[in-house]
């Protein structure tokens, strides 16, 4: 596989920037943020600590169109692509479960007609920092309601819905995003 020039710069600034942050915490001179401080997502394992559940919001619209691609002519932002798995509190992938997201355009406000997952990153609205809502529903049991964040957002922690445990995973890919978060359901 061929690997572009921008990739490779983005690369070794990447790891120059890791590789620098060691150093950095060890002499003092980086102070994480409240948020980066909490615990991590939940992960898969511990039976009580799943997911934890949120607000749906008042944009939820039921029997939207199924669809991953949420990219429509015209829409403007930062390009996003979020990815994951819905996994039991046992670590097993949840076979058929059903993902429903819905989030703000990049001016904050609600499309109600629907959306596909490939995106792009949501902008503000006040009271609230970027956040994509999601429903995450394993065959024949109640559906999860959350929402998952953004790290590094200076709203973050003036959202008093924010959590730490549902910020996503984010890696810059060029002018694009790659987002990651896994969903843990109790199943049992």
């Amino acid at each position: 596989m061929e690997r572009d020039s921008g990739f490779l710069a983005l690369r070794r600034q990447f790891l120059r920037t890791w590789a620098a942050l060691p150093l950095a915490f060890a002499s003092g001179g980086v102070a994480l943020p409240a948020w980066a401080q909490a615990a991590p997502t939940p992960e898969c394992g511990d039976e009580d600590d799943p997911t934890p559940r949120q607000m749906d919001g008042p944009f939820f619209k039921p029997r939207t169109p199924q669809r991953t691609f949420l990219l429509e002519p015209g829409i403007n932002g930062t390009r996003l692509v979020l990815t994951g798995f819905a996994l039991s509190t046992a670590c097993k992938p949840v076979a058929g479960a059903l993902l429903d997201f819905w989030q703000a355009d990049d001016h904050g406000d609600y499309d109600n007609q629907g959306y596909r997952l490939e995106t792009i990153v949501p902008g503000l609205y006040p009271g609230r920092t970027r956040h994509i809502h999601v429903k995450v529903q394993a065959p024949n049991r109640p559906a999860l309601s959350t929402q998952v964040y953004f790290p590094g957002e200076a709203q973050n922690e003036r959202d008093f819905l924010f959590r730490p445990d549902l910020l996503m995973k984010i890696r810059h890919a060029g002018d694009a995003r790659d987002g990651r978060f896994d969903f843990v359901l109790k199943l049992a």
